[in-house]
């Protein structure tokens, strides 16, 4: 009986012990200095259900991001702390622990690329907490992306994921994950090289309203693919696409006339773009959607936002959306912001929000990261 009840308590300590290892990061949100008196002890006090075992993984994300919020630069630490923090969890009655897969948490830039501690007794753990530490002074590349995604990238994959709406998954494997595999979607871009390089060489064109000649651009490479092909003694057998753009595709390649008017309205599409800016260009080319004062379509390019040249992430082609989104490695983040840009400050057709919401949904569902997921999205929105 004695000797029961010594192994007994000795499970227990181990247990105190561990739990006590998941509450670290307690003591130093209520020390934090900022806000107002009491803040940050009331910050502290419900900061510990989100460490609990049955606990949602993205609670903790969403408090880090009210401790930065409430106590400033003050509780910056502590609240990086927390999203490092272990999530407690008991070896005997899982395997695995369970990371949050929500891409938008936490919302704080300076709480991104921070990945969690987990238990010791899980499989791969020592590499995890090794990176998990390094990732609090030097933070991983999260544009875009979840912890789990982060995480995975890492190289750690043995865990489960929930969303912040609760919903279970699986890790996603480190293979799948782009901020892992630059090289994959480098070789991505390369499958459809002649897009891609005509792309950043202005030579391609995008027929507006119906299919798409080559990989969608922005208006000025349009413009300029355009004004070289005139240049070269090509415009007969590009005004049809010319045409297309700036006259919702009536053209006639066999009229000399309407060639002329063709690289007319096409220089004259290139000249308002760029006196009025390309976002009101491209919801012209639009066709019969009204996107209101904004261009709907993406691009797919390496380089984008100072990333290395073989990095390629998507963006939105209209520069008031791009310059309040930064680009990311996965293609939902951007069409959302397109969406609701539409509807809050684009001005656009009731019509053309629901067209967009739906291609948003067709994305998601399609789940690839590539040119052809670029292709789909203006595809589906007529361009």
């Amino acid at each position: 009986m004695y000797t029961k009840a010594v192994f007994i308590s000795v499970l227990v300590a181990i247990a105190e012990a561990r739990f006590g290892q998941e509450q670290v990061p307690i003591a130093a949100i209520e020390s934090s200095q900022g806000g107002n008196p009491g803040d940050a002890a009331t910050l502290a006090g419900s900061a510990i259900s989100t460490l609990l075992g049955g606990a949602n993984p993205c609670d903790k994300l969403t408090k880090a991001d009210e401790i930065v919020a409430t106590l400033g630069d003050g509780g910056l630490e502590a609240a990086k702390g927390l999203v490092a923090a272990e999530q407690n969890f008991n070896p005997s009655a899982a395997s695995q622990p369970t990371l949050c897969s929500d891409p938008t948490l936490p919302t704080t830039e300076a709480l991104r690329g921070i990945i969690p501690l987990v238990d010791p007794d899980v499989d791969g753990s020592a590499a995890q907490n090794a990176a998990s530490a390094a990732s609090l002074t030097t933070p991983l590349d999260a544009a875009g992306l979840s912890v789990a995604d982060v995480t995975s990238a890492s190289g750690f994959t043995n865990f489960l994921t929930k969303d912040a709406a609760g919903a279970a998954g699986a890790a996603p494997a480190a293979g799948a994950v782009d901020a892992a595999a630059g090289d994959a979607a480098a070789d991505a871009g390369n499958a459809d090289s002649g897009n891609a390089a005509n792309a950043n060489a202005g030579a391609a064109a995008v027929a507006c309203g119906g299919a798409v000649a080559a990989a969608p651009t922005t208006l000025a490479t349009v413009t300029k693919a355009a004004k070289a092909t005139k240049a070269a003694g090509n415009g007969d057998a590009n005004a049809g696409n010319a045409q297309a753009t700036a006259d919702a595709g009536n053209a006639n390649n066999d009229n000399a006339n309407a060639n002329d008017n063709a690289n007319a309205g096409a220089d004259n599409a290139a000249d308002n773009a760029a006196d009025n800016g390309a976002a009101a260009g491209g919801a012209a080319a639009g066709g019969a959607l009204d996107f209101g004062t904004c261009d709907p379509t993406i691009i797919f390019e390496g380089g984008l936002g100072g990333r290395p040249a073989t990095e390629f992430t998507f963006q939105s082609n209209d520069a008031a959306i791009a310059a309040n989104q930064q680009e990311a490695l996965n293609p939902n983040i951007i069409t959302n912001r397109i969406c609701d840009e539409l509807s809050n400050t684009c001005g656009a057709a009731a019509d053309a929000i629901t067209a967009c919401e739906s291609a948003q949904a067709d994305i998601e569902a399609l789940g690839t990261r590539d040119q052809t997921t670029a292709d789909a999205w203006n595809s589906a929105l007529g361009f």
